[in-house]
């Protein structure tokens, strides 16, 4: 089932299942235990220019159907990912994309810059929901134009796959897409996780440090599937399904309603080996249902779909 992701590039993708940034780390804390042939794609943590040591604990608690996170991008940087990291991905068979992440355009496109040509890095995702600080602190996905300018910014300094991953925190989601798609995106991934946070009665206080996080888990996935729903019907581009995604069925639910790949992410804190259980699921549905190519089930609940079924992005059987 091989799926082309990003059509302009020739980008493609093995499994319909992606490793969703933020959850599988770098990777490489789980390769020597963990097979990673077959996974069609894994997006490292988000990276930022210098090193960040994130917010202070507590950084996470589970809630009834999911969990909030608040952990303010630790990450190594930049430079350390180009040293440390890249040299072992280039051994993998696995593309590896790289979550970029800033405070400003120019952040942006000084990490993309060090990250473009580098053997190992097979694409970039680029990270909206960060604050732009120079807009007093209004996320760039949350605007139309900054999410537009940022994404010019960083299709003028790589060639490589761009993918750009939408927050569910605006007011048109499909007015951020198109905006992101005109501005050079090869891909569209969404959502990140909706505000959210907890309070500790005992202490009468939020129970997370930062005081609110990023809810994820099941308990998102209706709002995922119904926001990957609206972006298949505006844009053209491929689009990658993320929130909430726990079984086969849940992810057979995304490629129907539009994305051409589904990235899993709270699930592999669960089960950091469960891509393969998916991956094998999708397979399974598609033998029960007759399916010979998955461009078939792409988009077939959604009449608006948008997407180039016809002639990408999906080949193969």
């Amino acid at each position: 089932m091989d799926v082309v992701l990003a059509p302009r590039t020739g980008f493609s993708l093995q499994s319909p299942v992606i490793a969703a940034s933020g959850t599988f780390g770098y990777g490489t804390e789980f390769a020597s235990q963990n097979d990673l042939s077959g996974l069609g794609a894994l997006v490292c943590k988000g990276t930022t220019r210098q090193p960040r040591a994130g917010n202070e604990p507590l950084r996470m608690a589970e809630t009834a159907a999911g969990m909030l996170n608040a952990i303010g991008l630790q990450n190594i940087g930049v430079e350390a990912v180009v040293r440390d990291k890249a040299p072992v991905w280039s051994t993998w068979s696995v593309p590896i994309l790289v979550n970029v992440s800033g405070v400003s355009i120019d952040e942006y496109v000084a990490v993309t810059a060090l990250l473009d040509r580098v053997p190992g890095v097979a694409g970039i995702e680029l990270n909206i929901s960060c604050p732009n600080v120079k807009e007093g602190g209004v996320a760039f996905g949350t605007n139309p134009r900054m999410a537009a300018e940022v994404t010019r910014a960083v299709r003028a300094t790589t060639a490589l796959p761009l993918l750009v991953k939408l927050s569910p925190n605006v007011r048109d989601i499909q007015e951020v897409a198109l905006a992101v798609e005109g501005a050079g995106a090869d891909a569209i991934s969404l959502i990140n996780t909706v505000y959210g946070m907890a309070i500790d009665a005992g202490r009468r206080r939020p129970l997370l440090a930062n005081g609110s996080g990023g809810l994820s888990g099941p308990a998102i996935k209706p709002l995922a599937l119904y926001l990957v729903y609206q972006v298949a019907q505006a844009v053209s581009v491929p689009v990658v399904g993320l929130g909430g995604i726990m079984t086969a069925e849940d992810a057979i639910e995304f490629l129907l309603a539009g994305a051409s790949a589904i990235a899993v992410a709270t699930l592999l804190l669960v089960d950091p080996t469960a891509w393969r259980d998916l991956d094998k699921g999708i397979e399974a549905w598609c033998q029960r249902e007759g399916v010979r190519r998955l461009q078939e089930v792409i988009g077939a609940a959604n009449p608006q779909y948008k997407g180039r079924t016809g002639e990408l992005p999906l080949t193969g059987s």
